[in-house]
C-alpha cells in the first residue's frame, strides 16, 4: 500500500486505509476497519483493484498455466489451493498469504 501511495506522483490530502494499520508515510491517514463495507471511496478502490487484478491473472495465465488462473484468478479456491499443494507456489504467489505460508512446503 505504501508503494502504491508513493507511486501516485502527488501528495494526497489524506490516505484512507481499509484495515487497522498505519503506513509509514508523511501523509495524514485514516484507518477504517471494514472500510470496504462502510466507505464509498475504499469500496470503489476495492472494486477497481479486483477488476485490474482479475485481468492481470488472466493475462499471465499462459506463463503460469499450471494454476488455472483464468478460472480461479488466484483466489483461495479449493482447486487453486490443491494446485499450489501439488506444484508448490509460483514466483507470483505471495508467500506471506496465510494459506500459502501455512502449507509447510
Amino acid at each position: 500500500m505504501k508503494e502504491a501511495v508513493i507511486s501516485l506522483g502527488l501528495n494526497p490530502d489524506i490516505v484512507l486505509i481499509d484495515g487497522n494499520i498505519k503506513l509509514d508515510l508523511k501523509f495524514d491517514q485514516i484507518s477504517i476497519p471494514g472500510g470496504d463495507r462502510t466507505c464509498f471511496s475504499i469500496s470503489a478502490a476495492s472494486i477497481i483493484a479486483k477488476v485490474v487484478r482479475d485481468r492481470y491473472m488472466i493475462e499471465i495465465s499462459d506463463k503460469y498455466g499450471d494454476y488455472n488462473f483464468p478460472q480461479n484468478k488466484g483466489y483461495g479456491t479449493k482447486e487453486h489451493m490443491e494446485l499450489i499443494r501439488f506444484q508448490g507456489p509460483s514466483l507470483i504467489h505471495r508467500k506471506t498469504f496465510a494459506p500459502v505460508k501455512n502449507m509447510n512446503l
